[in-house]
């Protein structure tokens, strides 16, 4: 194939993985936000293993044809790290805002009168932010925007780590390519389980923006864009630094030590994926 034609493969992947993720992740949010008593109320690990999944579905749908970064801090750590190409990050980067703008706008479509019920009944706006939680992340009770942009970044931190040592070919004790998807999966359902009460654990920049860009088209006005204080750079950028320090984390303090020596007699059979 043309490497053109690949490359618009490889953005339609990229989209359709975060649209799965959102329309999915999104829908268990307005679960716990909209309805009273939440089916969530005391299984929060419910919404978690909900987001999770959603992850591991993008990547079995998507991966073989774009790898399934599905995440602006995912594709910046790669280029940075393992050699993606930098002509491709900026159109990835891209593709996935829209992807999540894509996935807000099927969550509106089915919970839309849910969302104009659950306002009215608490005499909300969507302006003034009402349910806004169901599209976009805010920072919980007692988190300033720099905290939360510092929780980020540990919490991206780990997720890179993780994902890093899960795809890690040389990795001995790593999964293998069919069971790396669930790990990262359950990578993300346990960032979610230790932190997301702090700022509903924004560890994708696409996965805040592109519903939150959705959002203000859709009456969520200045509430999305910039967000109360000026919120809408912390999920941008924590997850990017995040990514970052923990992509190089597991590069320099990890890589370098695995036994290379015992990797080599291997065969091709017995590396994982």
């Amino acid at each position: 194939m043309p490497l053109k034609g690949r490359l618009i493969g490889e953005l339609i992947s990229e989209m359709l993985a975060v649209a799965i993720i959102i329309t999915l992740g999104d829908s268990a949010a307005a679960m716990i936000i909209l309805y009273d008593p939440s089916p969530y109320a005391t299984a929060y690990w419910g919404v978690c293993i909900a987001w999770g999944l959603a992850v591991t579905l993008a990547i079995f749908v998507t991966g073989s044809v774009s790898g399934t970064h599905a995440n602006p801090a995912v594709t910046l750590a790669l280029m940075l790290f393992r050699g993606f190409p930098k002509r491709k990050v900026l159109p990835y980067m891209a593709a996935q805002v829209v992807g999540g703008f894509i996935g807000a706008a099927l969550v509106l479509q089915m919970y839309g009168p849910v969302i104009d019920a659950f306002n009215a009944t608490h005499e909300l706006t969507r302006a003034a932010g009402g349910a806004s939680g169901v599209f976009f992340t805010n920072p919980g009770l007692h988190i300033t925007p720099t905290h939360a942009f510092w929780d980020e970044v540990i919490l991206t931190g780990i997720l890179l780590l993780g994902i890093f040592a899960i795809t890690d070919e040389y990795n001995t004790v790593a999964p293998m390519a069919n069971s790396g998807a669930f790990m990262i999966g359950l990578l993300v359902a346990g960032i979610g389980a230790s932190g997301g009460y702090l700022e509903a654990w924004p560890i994708n920049p696409a996965r805040d923006l592109g519903p939150r860009i959705f959002a203000f088209f859709a009456g969520w006005g200045s509430s999305a864009l910039p967000g109360k204080d000026f919120y809408m750079w912390v999920p941008i950028a924590g997850p990017l630094v995040g990514g970052v320090v923990g992509a190089a984390i597991y590069q320099y303090g990890v890589k370098p030590f695995q036994n290379r020596e015992e990797m080599a007699g291997a065969s091709d059979a017995d590396i994982p994926a």
